[in-house]
């Protein structure tokens, strides 16, 4: 069995869908983008398809049929095994307790604006401001468009996590582009 923790995040959310009802995977892959989670991991059906068949190895997941509709190819259906809830369930509370570093790319960044002329490095964050801006604004209509749905919070939380945090980092780029601007950090 695969232990939790090597679950990579398109296998835990694969399991996710799972535990829901059975499915293909490109019902899967459509379902994924429809909730937009494509903001929260990279979604290909090509890569989603090789998640599927590394968890059936590990016996997380198992086949529950081939069907074919038409002209379109056999789409074969899983399910989540108990061994593949256990995990599911392992991974998320895992990860929620683990108060491990991660490393993206944008805090290195800025540890290495120095190299930069001050107006570069403002322009450059004017440009990732515009970017963080909008998707905040999208992240506001998801959340509309699921409360008007009347969907529990619940299933949902991470779209309040993402806009707090979204929030936060505009607030600090905000005020650190004005501190160089203003000459309040000695370029």
């Amino acid at each position: 069995m695969l232990k939790s923790t090597a679950l990579t995040p398109l296998g835990m959310s694969a399991l996710a869908l799972l535990a829901e009802r059975p499915m293909h995977p490109y019902e899967m892959y459509q379902l994924l983008i429809a909730r937009k989670e494509d903001r929260l991991l990279k979604i290909r059906p090509g890569t989603l398809y090789h998640a599927l068949g590394r968890l059936e190895e590990h016996g997380l997941v198992q086949v529950t049929g081939t069907e074919r509709q038409g002209n379109r190819p056999e789409r074969t259906s899983y399910r989540i095994t108990d061994s593949g809830s256990a995990a599911l369930r392992d991974g998320v509370r895992e990860l929620l307790a683990a108060a491990e570093p991660e490393y993206p790319a944008f805090p290195l960044a800025v540890s290495q604006a120095h190299n930069l002329p001050a107006d570069v490095v403002v322009e450059a964050l004017d440009q990732r401001l515009a970017g963080l801006r909008e998707r905040l604004t999208e992240l506001q209509a998801s959340e509309r468009a699921v409360r008007a749905k009347a969907l529990p919070a619940k299933i949902w939380v991470d779209l309040d996590f993402q806009q707090t945090m979204l929030g936060a980092e505009i607030a600090w780029m905000e005020n650190f582009t004005e501190r160089i601007s203003t000459g309040g950090i000695d370029w």
